[in-house]
């Protein structure tokens, strides 16, 4: 038993034994579909803290000859599969995680080493492993691998966790040239294919097109844009999240509010396993996830110069969705050429989520929306939004409160000072830039357009999921008055959807005059009948 070569089960043990832990060994069914088959060499990309590295630990224990995990995984999801035991501890494993090696050679300052530290542990490993084949001392790890096949016939399990660490961090052409003769080494020779029966990477990021892509095309990928089969196997499922939330006793729809939105297919969607499990065990929402990284990360793409990037984000902000062509991203950190690269890439950082039938993307929840709101605050291009954003919960202070000249004039700011970009062209302009002057709403209530009820549709309706709170109908008038606003609320019945607020129920009609440039408001509260 070696540290890299076949490694005992105490990581995926040590995660089994968590306060909180979510059996994913479904996704060694999927995997063994796959083992000796074209398309057993796999990329997953995931956002960071996605439960990546526990999915790592998970194949390792399941196919290393390193350990015996038959009784663990006998009890487990993959047990009650046909067959589960097929390729249980079967193969040699060879198991790293490059952004481990990569920090320690920071450390111990040897980083342009690290590829032949990386070669030199393994090689220990293999003397230990298989002594009576020979060695030589310069003996990299695909000769390693080679030497044993050609001699035994056995096969390798090669998994490789943050694969993409040397990409993002920008390392030196030298330490860059010999990490791609590495993958060259273990991916591309067709006399080694043989004797891998599957290779497994993951990243934060797909696999780079440029310089990368040669040295791994033969891998099939599945991203947060193509999760494939694979959509639910990593990252908690909503219906996991339920579970968690029923035997916590946390409340699920404010769950998935805080945390959920990664839509994978239109049947799965995924939250980030920290987030929930943090929630969970503090029994509180907040942002965890995003404080495991640096905001900074999120403005310094948000500000690039590209046309049309900041009106995007406002409408984001508001609760939009824009459209994205993410077929041009080339997966790299400096082949940015216009906001939908921006875009893509911040869709495979979690940042964003991907509707893969609309062709659109979106702020996913609340927990990523705060991390926006925090990247732009202190930024001058954004300063205008910013001003809307804090004038926000003034506006539905005033609102819920009945203050009709200060609605009126709030609006009028954010559509002088802020939303110009969202011109009253049309409805829909209309209903976006009162949601981006509404923003702090989205902190207590669940925005919803044209909401089908009683007679027709209500532009906007606000339903609280905080407690004592009023639910608001808002109907939007343009060069018309305030009044047809709220009498049209009145005649169609809007509130007909709302029976379970009619005790706490305000009505809300707002018109735009072309001529003046100015809002008027009126509010009323429900009575009912």
């Amino acid at each position: 038993m070696g540290l890299y070569l076949n490694p005992n089960a105490e990581a995926f043990k040590m995660g089994l034994n968590t306060d909180i832990y979510i059996d994913k060994s479904l996704v060694l069914s999927e995997l063994n579909k796959l083992v000796f088959s074209q398309r057993n060499f796999l990329c997953i990309s995931r956002p960071r803290r996605f439960g990546k590295s526990m999915v790592g630990n998970l194949i390792s224990a399941y196919y290393s000859k390193g350990c015996d995990t038959r009784e663990i995984f006998s009890q487990m999801k993959i047990g009650q599969v046909p067959e589960y035991d097929k390729y249980l501890n079967k193969f040699n494993v060879i198991k790293l995680d490059l952004n481990g090696w990569y920090q320690r050679s920071i450390q111990r300052k040897r980083k342009k080493f690290l590829l032949t530290d990386i070669h030199k542990a393994l090689l220990d490993d293999f003397k230990e492993w298989f002594p009576s084949l020979d060695f030589s001392g310069d003996n990299t790890l695909d000769q390693c691998i080679l030497k044993v096949y050609a001699k035994t016939n056995e096969k390798f399990v090669i998994i490789i966790d943050e694969y993409d660490v040397l990409i993002r961090e920008r390392v030196s052409k030298e330490l860059f040239e010999d990490y791609l003769s590495f993958l060259n080494g273990l991916f591309k020779d067709t006399t080694l294919r043989p004797a891998i029966a599957l290779a497994y990477i993951t990243g934060i990021i797909p696999i780079v097109r440029d310089k990368i892509q040669s040295k791994l095309n033969e891998f099939t990928e599945y991203t947060m844009l193509r999760p494939r089969q694979f959509a639910g196997m990593i990252g908690f499922t909503e219906e996991e999240v339920k579970e968690l939330c029923e035997k916590y006793d946390m409340d699920y729809d404010e769950c998935l509010r805080w945390y959920d939105g990664y839509k994978m297919s239109e049947a799965i969607s995924v939250c980030n396993p920290l987030s929930i499990v943090t929630a969970v065990l503090d029994r509180e929402f907040d942002s965890y996830w995003s404080a495991t990284g640096s905001f900074e990360v999120l403005r310094d793409y948000i500000l690039m110069d590209f046309e049309g990037i900041r009106e995007d984000v406002i409408k984001m902000i508001s609760g939009e969705s824009v459209e994205v062509e993410v077929g041009t991203f080339q997966n790299t950190m400096d082949s940015f050429e216009s906001k939908d690269d921006v875009f893509t890439y911040l869709i495979h950082l979690g940042y964003l989520c991907y509707n893969r039938k609309e062709k659109t993307c979106h702020i996913p929840n609340e927990e990523v929306r705060q991390e926006w709101i925090k990247s732009i605050r202190l930024s001058p291009n954004y300063k205008k939004v910013m001003e809307v954003v804090n004038a926000s919960k003034r506006l539905l202070d005033d609102t819920i409160n009945g203050n009709e000249a200060a609605v009126a004039k709030s609006l009028d700011t954010a559509h002088t000072e802020v939303t110009s970009p969202l011109t009253y062209n049309d409805e829909h302009c209309f209903q976006s830039a009162i949601c981006l002057a509404y923003f702090y709403a989205n902190t207590r209530y669940t925005l919803i357009k044209e909401l089908p009820t009683g007679k027709g549709y209500a532009d906007l309706v606000l339903i609280p999921f905080l407690p004592n709170i009023p639910a608001l109908v808002i109907e939007l008038k343009h060069n018309k008055s305030s009044e047809s606003a709220l009498k049209q609320i009145k005649e169609k019945n809007y509130c007909q959807a709302l029976e379970g607020y009619y005790d706490n129920l305000l009505f809300v009609g707002v018109n735009y005059d072309e001529k003046t440039k100015e809002h008027s408001c009126q509010i009323e509260r429900f009575v009912k009948e």
